[in-house]
């Protein structure tokens, strides 16, 4: 499973069926992260054949979190990875080369309330 911050507006769109496609840099702490996720090691580790058999084939679970705290909401989705160009009305800035979270599925999304995890907590006292 992969876990990702993602802003509101992108979150929002995915949410309601609008977003189907999450984009990341290619760069080294995504070919770890993402590589950990498919591979279960960094894709730096890999041939090119091997990541790229796995890529059309396989489909990773990612948990998409708008924002950082325990009540940031979130969405589990199904998703397909692949390399290419991005739509700039999602995001990509247009000639720029991504990894492609291509949205398959959204398994489930929650929104956490800090009054349940307080609640919780007091009980406790």
């Amino acid at each position: 499973m992969l876990i990702l911050p993602i802003k509101k507006k992108w979150f929002d769109m995915i949410k309601s069926g609008e977003k189907k496609e999450e984009y990341r840099e290619i760069k080294p702490y995504y070919d770890t992260r993402i590589g950990n996720a498919l591979l279960g090691f960094p894709l730096q580790f890999c041939s090119k054949e091997l990541v790229e058999r796995k890529m059309k084939k396989e489909t990773i679970e990612v948990l998409f979190r708008n924002g950082y705290g325990i009540d940031a909401p979130e969405i589990w989705c199904r998703c397909r990875l692949r390399i290419g160009q991005g739509k700039e009305e999602w995001g990509a800035e247009p000639g720029k080369e991504y990894y492609i979270l291509e949205i398959l599925e959204v398994l489930k999304w929650q929104i956490k309330s800090l009054k349940k995890y307080w609640a919780m907590y007091l009980l406790r006292i």
